[in-house]
């Protein structure tokens, strides 16, 4: 059996990856959505175990220790990880793991899986991202100004990472269609 793939997904917070993702997961053989260890509350209709594995931080850091996940990164003041077991035994069953990462954990990812596929999700302008991200309504003002704040410095940081694709989300449908077409084309 062929070994299946990592495609890691990266973008600003509000680019509109989570969409994306959601729109193809179901129209490419095999993919499976990989589930990230966090220790952020939930939000309104997240569940453990399906969106997130939900821990304190003392459960986070004791997986770090135990070298159990693949990267690991504190965003917006969270710890955000991947599991490394989960990854080796979908990919050894042939199934393509999708994975939803910042651009700083791409990097460490890189270093333990550096043959993954990276697709860089990209707003059309920062005044959009910022315009997306009022408009969600989920996120008290400072909140907001921590998640722009950040957003510069991973848009800044994007230039360094392993991105074999840039896909600019400016019209949803037409950056649907063509990420589905590049995991078409990378995943047979």
């Amino acid at each position: 059996m062929k070994p299946g793939k990592l495609v890691v997904f990266s973008a600003p917070s509000g680019a509109g990856k989570s969409s994306l993702i959601a729109a193809v997961m179901g129209e490419v053989p095999k993919l499976r959505y990989s589930v990230s260890a966090t220790t952020r509350q939930p939000r309104a209709g997240e569940i453990d175990g399906v969106h997130y594995f939900f821990l304190s931080r003392e459960a986070f850091e004791a997986m770090i220790s135990a070298g159990e996940l693949a990267e690991w990164n504190e965003v917006h003041g969270n710890l955000y990880g991947t599991p490394r077991s989960f990854l080796d035994e979908c990919t050894r069953h042939g199934e393509h793991v999708v994975l939803d990462l910042d651009v700083f954990g791409k990097r460490r990812f890189d270093q333990v899986y550096p043959d993954n596929l990276g697709i860089l999700i990209l707003p059309p302008s920062f005044e959009e991202l910022e315009r997306r991200l009022r408009r969600r309504g989920t996120d008290p003002e400072a909140v907001i100004a921590v998640r722009l704040r950040n957003a510069r410095a991973e848009l800044a940081a994007s230039e360094l990472g392993n991105f074999r694709y840039r896909l600019v989300n400016d019209d949803f449908q037409g950056a649907r269609s063509e990420l589905l077409g590049i995991l078409q084309i990378e995943l047979g």
